[in-house]
């Protein structure tokens, strides 16, 4: 690869990883933000629902709208919408802050700021995809976008870990406190704006390899819990011929699965920085670093199980799923019954363990489900799923916290049990094996 080349993907993977680190920052510390505010719980997952919902539906239209128009023009737009939507949300989490409006009502307007980032948000990843994928050969071409997805899947762990340290103290008698994230985040989205426009060459007049394959993919929503599984590099590698339905009789199992342990992951991880504020007495702001230390532990905990467990233990997509929500009934469970900061930590930890082998599992096993002629449409299906599982999941986690503050854990380890009941006798042993 050229030096050029070299210093655009720099570029690119800057964006991946500051859009993604933003959404997932801004997830870490609603939660003390909304007890802050006063406002009622189930209204701060309700903000990350109506986001994701947005995404799910919008990143397949920017990922089709990026192999015709201009991609160059598409990162803008992502990148734009990205921080025009921070810059919002800051401004009215500081009118409700300072008192300037009420709680609920920057919360709606919150609400308002969030719809732009799950409506354009989306239009940077696919595009990113597609100058990386055009400007490398079939041989690179892999290689080259996994290490791209690797920034997506970093900044879901770096954003929660270093949102803390992003407070502010104030302007005068303005108090920027907690929305201080959001306004640095803005700016890290506009100063890779100013990049983007100025470093990265306008696609529409530069050539390209122009191979097969060189097309973009829509990621799934970057939350907190959802990590990388591959599924987005496949649908922009593969080529687009045999189209595979959601519940195709040889897939059916394995989506039914991925969207349960999905909305479970989702559940969980949600409504973890209100567990942490309840059950260790702590006001909102001193909570912050405690989350981040469990949302931490948590990521990490996958990222060891999918970069050194899954090679190591060389298992078939069924046992690495069976396996996966076993742990993770576990781990939820215990999630739910921790009253100190090491245990929820040590338990959420087990629990990412168990959906870091689950959501490898799900990608792997649709794949080998279906033909080479599939491969682009069934990972466009496990991708899909990936996202929607953070449209409800959220707010249905958040719901059940508000009843009984252990129930979506005690909820989410028995759906994992009774999942894992149906998926031993729905889902067929491989003969291939995954890794």
């Amino acid at each position: 690869m050229s030096a050029r080349f070299d210093r655009d993907f720099a570029i690119l993977f800057t964006v991946m990883l500051t859009i993604a680190a933003g959404n997932t920052a801004l997830q870490s510390v609603l939660p003390a933000i909304g007890r802050s505010l006063h406002v009622r719980d189930n209204a701060v997952a309700a903000a990350f629902s109506v986001s994701a919902l947005l995404w799910v539906i919008a990143a397949p239209f920017w990922a089709n709208r990026s192999d015709r128009q201009g991609r160059r023009a598409m990162i803008l737009l992502g990148v734009g919408g990205f921080a025009v939507s921070l810059t919002l949300c800051g401004l009215f989490l500081l009118a409700g802050i300072n008192g300037w409006i009420g709680g609920t009502a920057a919360f709606l307007l919150f609400i308002v700021g969030r719809l732009i980032y799950g409506s354009l948000g989306a239009a940077a990843p696919p595009a990113v995809q597609a100058i990386v994928a055009g400007r490398t050969t079939r041989e690179e071409r892999t290689k080259a976008l996994t290490l791209l997805g690797s920034a997506f899947g970093l900044g879901t762990i770096l954003g929660p870990a270093i949102a803390p340290y992003l407070l502010m103290g104030g302007v005068g008698a303005v108090t920027i406190g907690l929305s201080g994230p959001a306004f640095l985040f803005a700016l890290f989205g506009l100063t890779m704006f100013v990049v983007v426009h100025r470093m990265l060459p306008d696609d529409r007049t530069e050539a390209t390899l122009d191979e097969p394959g060189s097309h973009g993919a829509a990621n799934a929503y970057p939350s907190i819990g959802g990590q990388s599984s591959g599924a987005s590099i496949t649908a922009a590698t593969a080529p687009r011929s045999e189209r595979i339905a959601m519940f195709d009789p040889r897939v059916r199992g394995w989506m039914i699965a991925g969207l349960l342990f999905g909305h479970a992951q989702a559940m969980t991880g949600q409504a973890i920085g209100f567990l942490v504020i309840d059950r260790l007495g702590l006001p909102p702001t001193e909570a912050l670093q405690p989350t981040g230390i469990v949302l931490m532990m948590g990521a990490g905990a996958a990222l060891l199980v999918q970069w050194g467990m899954i090679p190591l233990l060389n298992l078939q997509p069924r046992a690495m799923m069976l396996l996966g929500l076993a742990i993770g009934a576990a781990g939820c469970a215990l999630t739910g019954l921790a009253t100190s900061l090491y245990g929820i930590a040590t338990a959420y930890a087990l629990a990412s363990v168990g959906f870091g082998f689950t959501r490898p599992a799900f990608t792997a096993g649709s794949s080998l489900a279906v033909g080479p002629d599939a491969q682009g449409s069934v990972a466009g299906r496990v991708t899909s799923v990936n996202g929607a599982s953070f449209v409800l999941g959220p707010s249905i986690g958040v719901g059940l916290y508000e009843a009984q503050h252990s129930l979506p854990y005690l909820a989410a380890g028995a759906a994992c049990l009774a999942l894992a009941g149906y998926c031993a006798v729905a889902l067929k042993p491989a003969p291939a094996v995954c890794g």
